[in-house]
């Protein structure tokens, strides 16, 4: 049985608009203080209507991300060939029990077993190498929060988190990927609690009420 609704939008203008119907998978860190980039005030600014979101699409990591991601998903079917892979444009899902919470997929798989599950794309630019001991072994935060929604939106499984790492060294540029593997069984508690919290949230905007401020910490 189906937890969510499906909409799909004619182009990018229309489907940018169904994304700010609602908490996305990008949303999600900053209600939990994990999101290093905007606080869960912020947001609700936004989805109160008081601020709007800045335009980042021209920025070139965007752009890159943005033009990378249907390569990345080719090689990933080439590496994976274990996966069914589906990737649906400008198509979002609408959770049915929670109708606020929404996802954006970057690819729907279906395991050897016929289990469903999420396939996340990300392409970072590491410029520290703090950048890459965030990396290491692990998913940061704010992407593990991220994947963690769309696990409550779809119901699905599991997730395969492809990372294309890109590093420059004089000329010579370098990329890595890395793939991380995470079982919906072993998150429960994690998304028992990420739920609780978006819920909270929510009503915060419903009620037009700010929530008290919550920062990554450092």
């Amino acid at each position: 049985m189906a937890c969510y609704k499906i909409y799909d939008f004619q182009n990018e203008m229309s489907w940018l608009g169904g994304r700010t119907n609602g908490i996305g998978g990008s949303d999600a860190s900053a209600i939990v203080g994990m999101n290093p980039y905007k606080t869960n005030i912020k947001l609700f600014e936004e989805k109160t209507g008081r601020t709007v979101s800045e335009d980042i699409s021209n920025k070139p990591y965007v752009i890159y991300g943005k033009e990378a991601e249907t390569h990345i998903r080719e090689l990933f079917k080439l590496d994976y060939p274990q996966y069914k892979v589906e990737h649906h444009e400008f198509r979002i899902l609408q959770s049915l029990k929670h109708p606020f919470m929404q996802a954006s997929l970057d690819g729907e798989l279906m395991d050897e077993d016929g289990r469903k599950g999420i396939l996340e794309i990300k392409t970072t630019n590491i410029l520290q190498s703090m950048q890459r001991e965030k990396w290491k072994d692990r998913i940061p935060d704010n992407y593990y929060i991220q994947v963690l929604h769309y696990l409550l939106v779809t119901g699905y499984d599991f997730v395969v988190l492809r990372a294309h790492l890109v590093s420059t060294w004089g000329t010579d540029v370098r990329t890595q990927a890395k793939h991380y593997f995470i079982e919906r069984s072993e998150v429960e508690r994690d998304l028992e609690y990420l739920l609780q919290e978006e819920v909270k949230f929510w009503q915060y905007v419903e009620a037009g009420r700010k929530p008290p401020l919550r920062l990554p910490e450092i």
